[in-house]
């Protein structure tokens, strides 16, 4: 059985961002492809972020688990699941970065 996938921004304003982003944006339609194909494939669409590696402000919201999506050269996507029921998977948007240094300082690199 397939289950159902949804698609949600960790908070207001990351999705504000988004929505503030041109539709001829490239970022926006990078970050578009990505939510098609982690609605696709949850769980191998982007890559899994080993638990030690989980940076603590989103360990400290909860998140036990995140991937990482690579939008471009130097662009990142960065999602979490979760699944609230045995129908249902969530993806929760964490965060894009759109320079590999910010991307490096939040996990250590």
């Amino acid at each position: 059985m397939n289950k159902k996938v949804t698609i949600i921004f960790r908070n207001p304003l990351l999705k504000k961002s988004f929505d503030d982003l041109s539709e001829e944006d490239l970022l926006k339609k990078r970050i578009r492809r990505a939510i098609e194909g982690i609605k696709q494939n949850p769980l191998g669409y982007g890559l899994p972020i080993g638990k030690n590696k989980i940076p603590k402000i989103y360990s400290d919201e909860g998140f036990t688990n995140a991937f990482w999506v690579d939008l471009s050269k130097s662009w990142r996507l960065i999602y979490s699941l979760t699944s609230p029921n045995e129908v249902e998977i969530i993806a929760i948007l964490l965060e894009w970065f759109t320079k590999h240094k910010e991307y490096e300082r939040r996990f250590k690199y």
